[in-house]
């Protein structure tokens, strides 16, 4: 069933003022969640709200806490989310690096101390809206087994890029390995199987039902003593692959997120401080040429590959065209939840006092 995104955002907006988060932030927050949905990223929406409730209670993350500038040049910042939400540090960070970079041309950020942060396209779109380049990564829980492994070390890793365009910018929003395990808690939710070689078992055998990858993962991700198996990278399960490539670019998201936040690994995100790094960029392409000629060059790009001869019944898509798509489409006829999630959300509501969407606000 479906609800309007504005009632999604109202539940959510309710809930998290009743869980001491400002107005600000839980407007915040709200909206990385029904974006998220509007898109069709529904592994990052809504259905994440059990698990960000279940933080607060063991204190992983606290609801009043705001971050903190540690250490800032012209061009760079050092931010201690100081266990606020991951989303709260991450638009205070691009808002900062927004400013510096028009004034700089170039700018970064990491961020220690940090939670889930939602997407990461979120916040390189902000910084599209403002005529920049914007790359955001995290770090995330051990779901990951490097090439040749049994076990998980890496994080999912999620990389965003952005680029102006038009009609709408060019962006990439992605895990490094095969796929988000919110895609998988997704699949569980709703009982169905996984379509492709995303997850194996402790003996690297690919598994398709996603419950059973789901129930892995989560002793995965919050166990001291976690068993085998976890994502593949991309790639996929075998070496002649090049799943190594997909090994390499993980490992460059823990080198520029936890090694340089000097956080933990998200091989270590299971146990003691649990916090997640970020790492941010902005660049002004107008440092290289004017932004107008510039944007229409990508455009005249983007649209000679939209056209270029492809199988029958199939469409090239660029970066962000599916989720533009989604947008639009989902602003009209409402959000998706599956029944798991409402039931979640019915919970969270009982528990906060918060009246949950029913039947006379959802539309089959």
């Amino acid at each position: 069933m479906r609800i309007s995104a504005e009632v999604e955002r109202q539940f959510l907006e309710s809930v998290f003022k009743a869980q001491k988060f400002s107005a600000k932030d839980g407007a915040l927050l709200a909206d990385t969640l029904v974006d998220a949905d509007l898109r069709g990223i529904s592994s990052h929406g809504i259905q994440r709200l059990a698990w960000y409730s279940r933080m607060i209670k063991d204190h992983t993350l606290e609801p009043e806490r705001q971050p903190k500038i540690l250490k800032e040049t012209p061009t760079s910042l050092l931010v201690d989310a100081n266990k606020s939400m991951g989303q709260i540090a991450s638009a205070f960070t691009m808002e900062k690096l927004i400013a510096k970079t028009k004034q700089m041309g170039v700018s970064l950020a990491v961020i220690r101390n940090s939670n889930h942060f939602g997407t990461a396209g979120y916040y390189s779109r902000m910084a599209c809206k403002e005529g920049l380049i914007g790359i955001s990564t995290t770090n995330t829980r051990p779901l990951v087994v490097p090439t040749n492994s049994l076990e998980a070390f890496l994080g999912s890793n999620a990389l965003a890029f952005t680029f102006p365009a038009d009609p709408h910018p060019f962006v990439f929003d992605g895990a490094t390995a095969v796929v988000s395990s919110g895609k998988i808690q997704v699949l569980a939710k709703k009982g169905e199987q996984i379509p492709g070689d995303w997850a194996v078992d402790e003996n690297r055998n690919v598994l398709h039902d996603a419950k059973t990858v789901e129930d892995n993962l989560a002793k995965i991700a919050f166990s001291e003593d976690r068993p085998g198996g976890g994502v593949l990278t991309l790639g996929g399960q075998d070496e002649v692959n090049s799943n190594y490539k997909g090994f390499g670019n993980s490992l460059i998201i823990e080198l520029l997120t936890g090694i340089l936040a000097q956080g933990s690994l998200s091989a270590d995100t299971n146990k003691g401080k649990h916090d997640f790094s970020q790492f941010f960029m902005t660049i002004d392409p107008a440092l290289f040429g004017d932004l107008d000629v510039l944007k229409a060059n990508a455009t005249k790009m983007f649209d000679r590959i939209r056209h270029l001869k492809h199988l029958p019944g199939t469409k090239i898509m660029i970066p962000g065209d599916r989720e533009y798509r989604h947008y639009d489409e989902n602003l009209e006829q409402g959000v998706s939840i599956d029944e798991t999630t409402l039931a979640e959300m019915q919970a969270v509501g009982d528990e906060f006092g918060v009246t949950v969407p029913t039947e006379e606000t959802v539309e089959d």
